[in-house]
């Protein structure tokens, strides 16, 4: 129970990736930590892109980032809702600017990207939004998992292994 104590937010709407979503879930908990699912209306029932649903703990504007110590933002087209709420943003700059771990995997970066936290970051994403991170002032490297400080960015499911192995180990220290 590597991670016991630790609380994580885990941003979900509608489409997310499926397996990008759980598997993180389902390792910290493993780890022992409380992950909480944060959506735009708290009870919502949120189906991913293959049809697996995730129920929203609590709404954005319900939650608190300071009270975490960490927040993963999960792939698919979700992250082209999340980046939409100010609250996500917020919650994200906060996790920025003050260290704490953020996993975003394949096209979480857009999240990242509004949130405008990336310059000179190094962070690997799916190819597809590349130039996205680039533009936002992130070297991209074409890795399945790239760590930068606080940051741990992944590409893709097949990835999904490496990424959660370095964002336990980031989170630990933290």
């Amino acid at each position: 129970m590597r991670l016991k104590g630790k609380k994580v937010l885990s941003l979900v709407h509608h489409d997310f990736e499926d397996l990008e979503l759980w598997y993180p879930i389902l390792r910290l908990r493993e780890e022992g930590a409380i992950v909480e699912l944060v959506g735009e209306k708290a009870g919502e029932t949120y189906i991913g892109k293959y049809g697996v649903p995730a129920d929203a703990d609590y709404a954005f504007g319900d939650v608190n980032a300071e009270d975490y110590d960490a927040i993963l933002v999960p792939g698919g087209w979700a992250p082209d809702k999340l980046r939409r709420f100010p609250e996500v943003i917020e919650m994200v700059q906060h996790m920025e600017n003050n260290k704490k771990p953020i996993g975003q995997i394949c096209h979480a970066g857009w999240v990242l990207v509004s949130a405008k936290v990336l310059e000179g970051k190094k962070v690997t994403s799916t190819p597809g939004i590349k130039d996205d991170m680039e533009n936002a002032g992130a070297t991209w490297i074409d890795e399945p998992v790239v760590v930068d400080g606080h940051l741990v960015s992944s590409r893709r499911p097949p990835d999904l292994p490496d990424y959660m192995r370095e964002f336990v180990a980031v989170l630990e220290k933290k």
